[in-house]
């Protein structure tokens, strides 16, 4: 079994039920920073789907995309966090 098998058949899948279990948590998540936080690790797990593809398929261009949903996941997080500080300093 070569890496690529293993990257495939192995890491693929757990990373796909994982996106369904985060989902879960998205939809249920009883309060807004559970749902930011869930939302984050979706596009976290995204990108490690995108870049299993782009290393299996051998398609580098791949990796540039993930690596623009990493950027816009970093600063969701950050505008997230300026925003319920702010939201805490006006209550």
């Amino acid at each position: 079994m070569s890496i690529y098998d293993y990257l495939y058949y192995i890491i693929l899948p757990v990373l796909a039920v994982s996106t369904l279990l985060i989902f879960i948590r998205f939809i249920i998540g009883p309060s807004l920073s559970d749902r930011v936080v869930s939302l984050d690790l979706l596009l976290t797990t995204g990108i490690g789907i995108i870049t299993i593809y782009s290393i299996h398929t051998n398609q580098p261009a791949f990796l540039d995309i993930a690596m623009i949903m990493a950027l816009i996941a970093f600063l969701g997080t950050v505008a997230f966090s300026y925003y319920l500080e702010k939201r805490e300093k006006n209550e």
